[in-house]
């Protein structure tokens, strides 16, 4: 982290003119300080402490700096830096800037890139949106099953500067077809005159070129990998790998989408104190019509047990602890459902078995705050007698409504994300506020069903 007085210093060298000071200061640092200290500069000064930086640095800075200040820079830098800069950077990184960029000013950009970076940048460019092709990079070592060890890390030493990682190696036939992958310890272990087919073992993972990212997050995941190479779907070619700091960006992008769609949201697709406030609303204000429609029939539900209330009013002073209790079992159904569906825990067909555990913890959960409901009643009334001479039917009404409601509210909360994903939906749609106002219209059904039978002939 930067310290205040090197901030001060360098500010300070900035107003006086001193960039040859500048320059000498900042070629000291690593990339990841030189990024939070551009971050946290203003406009002006980003650019010049930007440009005080050699190539290579400036490249690895770029490559991590967010999407707004790259844009900024690309629009206020010389072009011929900016294509300096652009065809240094690694391919996946520099598709995701270009893909944030208008299409005029994306082909500006691309005509300006060196021959080979331009094929390769319009090769990535071409494949689906959220496919694998659009992260995976062409920086890889590929090496052939009948050279020796000694040949492999010649290889290596020559053309390993440019790769993405080193961690495996990659053995392609003649046609470029994937056939094993090699951890570089195996290599450094072995003897220099060793085939490298006396290292394989044809058992290694692959992703494909047109995968969703999102499965491609699950294998990386359960394979415990820090790169995998992807091919074609058709022969199996090898035309790139996909690194773990790729995978890590998508999952915390997928990640703070269904935090957001959780909360009653559509998914923003920018950070928060940057997306324009008339777009933040138009986000939020759909989700909550919906919500208050959906509020509606609550009132609706009233209404049409209007005499009921008017017989009994006492249930009425139950209604927020019947409404909440359902809400709450449901929206904790739902995280935990959706959670588990993200963490690959198990599969749509193993929908019956959510179905009947949900079943159990929520007759169960149900009962422990029916008996809850109950005790409160009982205890108030023994204090002081509010509830009249059939407080007992009243506590009755009250627990038994609650055991439904909570059953009926994990059920709910459960299977609506399995429903969604069924249909080919997004299960975070099922948020936690919708599945909650779902199941207040359905829990003053209940309860009031509840009073009906229970306080017959007494209070009704």
């Amino acid at each position: 982290m930067t310290s205040p007085e090197t901030v001060d210093q360098i500010t300070s060298l900035i107003k006086e003119g001193e960039f040859f000071k500048l320059k000498k200061l900042l070629r000291g640092f690593q990339p990841n300080e030189l990024v939070e200290l551009i971050e946290n500069e203003d406009e002006r000064e980003q650019l010049i402490i930007f440009r005080m930086l050699p190539l290579k640095l400036a490249t690895e800075v770029f490559e991590y700096l967010d999407l707004e200040v790259q844009r900024h820079f690309l629009d206020n830098l010389a072009q011929d830096k900016i294509t300096d800069i652009l065809n240094e950077m690694s391919p996946d990184d520099r598709t995701a800037l270009l893909e944030f960029l208008p299409a005029n000013f994306v082909a500006e950009l691309v005509q300006n890139l060196s021959e080979p970076e331009r094929r390769v940048t319009l090769q990535l460019l071409g494949y689906p949106e959220y496919s694998v092709g659009r992260l995976m990079t062409p920086d890889y070592i590929a090496i052939r099953e009948n050279w020796t060890i000694e040949q492999s890390l010649d290889y290596v030493r020559q053309h390993g500067g440019q790769s993405e990682t080193l961690n495996v190696l990659y053995v392609t036939d003649a046609r470029g077809v994937l056939i094993d992958d090699i951890r570089i310890r195996e290599f450094l272990l072995a003897a220099p005159t060793t085939r490298v087919r006396d290292l394989m073992d044809h058992r290694f993972v692959q992703l494909r070129v047109d995968q969703d990212q999102e499965e491609a997050i699950d294998v990386f995941r359960r394979n415990d990998r820090v790169a995998l190479p992807v091919v074609s779907a058709d022969q199996g070619i090898l035309l790139g790998i996909v690194t773990l700091d790729d995978i890590l960006s998508i999952r915390e992008e997928e990640d703070t989408e269904d935090i957001q769609k959780f909360g009653g949201s559509e998914a923003l697709d920018e950070p928060y104190l940057t997306i324009p406030l008339l777009r933040l609303v138009q986000k939020r204000a759909g989700w909550l019509v919906i919500l208050f429609l959906g509020e509606l029939l609550t009132a609706s539900a009233m209404q049409f047990f209007e005499g009921e209330l008017q017989k009994a009013i006492v249930l009425v002073q139950f209604i927020p602890l019947i409404i909440s209790s359902g809400g709450n079992s449901g929206s904790q159904a739902t995280s935990l459902i959706i959670r588990a569906m993200a963490l690959g825990e198990f599969k749509l067909s193993d929908w019956w078995i959510v179905l009947r555990r949900e079943l159990t913890s929520g007759l169960l959960l149900g009962v422990i705050l029916g008996l809850v409901g109950f005790a409160r009643i009982a205890v108030w009334q023994g204090i002081t007698p509010i509830y009249g001479p059939h407080w007992l039917l009243v506590a009755t009404t009250v627990g038994v409504a609650l055991v439904g409601i909570v059953l009926w509210g994990s059920i709910a909360g459960s299977m609506l994300p399995l429903i969604l994903r069924k249909l080919g939906l997004d299960p975070a749609t099922s948020s936690a506020p919708f599945v909650a106002t779902l199941v207040d219209v359905t829990g003053l059904i209940i309860y009031f069903t509840v009073a009906l039978l229970v306080l017959r002939g007494t209070l009704l």
